[in-house]
């Protein structure tokens, strides 16, 4: 899966008193598309911009935002610029992580990048008070100093959900999105709501079915849109007819081990766990 990096390590451990210094790399993301050297050759980290392309000295590191380390490579946020450096153009992310020219590694650091980067763009503002607000120098939050709220990090918690029928397994395909690969029933966890809650619910409201023997495999962060998915398999319980709700699904279809077709990576859950459906591991 995505995360699935080794030999590398990506260490999210906050850093407050880090400033950036000659080398380190930084992100700057626009619209949903990520600053990297306009050459075919760069499909790793290089590709960022570092510190010094941006003409500011050591001691001058105001608005550059420490984020995390890859291998020991200190990575920054730049919330703001009126000038980019030569030599780098804005690429969509869906394009570093499906074009396959992008070491995996570099995906990830950059799906994560993207994520924190968010929570720091949305909350400049307090919601409670509306004040402005300013980074803790403790942890990784966001302190209004009017109020005294503290924001942590969002991380939205959703199910995949690998719905059995013997020896066929429920796929779908979501509506209103061109995407040619199956998917599995997902969706997001409610308030006062348990994971296995979520499962049952979401594939009754997906594809009209009863579950049972509902079990954990393996949980996936997914930065893009502030997830922490889990994974479940469970067995059709009673009736097998499958009622989709046509406005999530444009697909739901049982289909055999034979005629499962993955995705082109091995970046998701959902692909993860329709291959070990489709090799026999379950």
């Amino acid at each position: 899966m995505i995360q699935d990096i080794a030999p590398h390590r990506l260490n999210n451990q906050y850093r407050p008193e880090a400033n950036p210094k000659p080398g380190d790399r930084v992100f700057i993301f626009k619209d949903g598309n990520i600053l990297v050297k306009n050459s075919e050759d760069a499909a790793d980290a290089c590709c960022l911009p570092v510190f010094e392309d941006f003409g500011q000295p050591p001691g001058e590191e105001e608005g550059f935002i420490y984020l995390l380390e890859l291998d020991g490579q200190a990575y920054f946020y730049l919330r703001e610029t009126e000038q980019l450096p030569q030599g780098y153009e804005f690429r969509s992310l869906k394009e570093i992580r499906s074009s396959g020219r992008y070491a995996k590694e570099f995906v990830f650091l950059s799906i994560t990048a993207f994520q924190l980067s968010n929570w720091y763009k949305d909350n400049r503002f307090c919601g409670t008070c509306g004040g402005r607000t300013e980074l803790s120098r403790t942890e990784r939050a966001i302190k209004c100093p009017s109020c005294g709220r503290l924001i942590y990090p969002r991380i939205v918690p959703a199910v995949i959900v690998g719905v059995l029928n013997g020896d066929r397994i429920l796929v779908t395909k979501y509506a209103g999105r061109d995407i040619p690969y199956f998917a599995l029933i997902a969706g997001f966890t409610e308030i006062g709501e348990t994971l296995e809650e979520t499962v049952e619910r979401e594939v009754m409201e997906e594809a009209g079915l009863r579950v049972k023997n509902i079990r954990y495999y393996k949980s996936q962060p997914w930065g893009i849109v502030d997830d922490i998915l889990a994974g479940f398999y469970c067995d059709v319980d009673g009736d097998t007819e499958i009622h989709a709700d046509t406005s999530e699904l444009k697909l739901a279809e049982w289909r055999t081990r034979e005629e499962i077709i993955l995705q082109p990576d091995d970046f998701s859950l959902t692909n993860e766990m329709m291959k070990r459906f489709k090799e026999g591991r379950i």
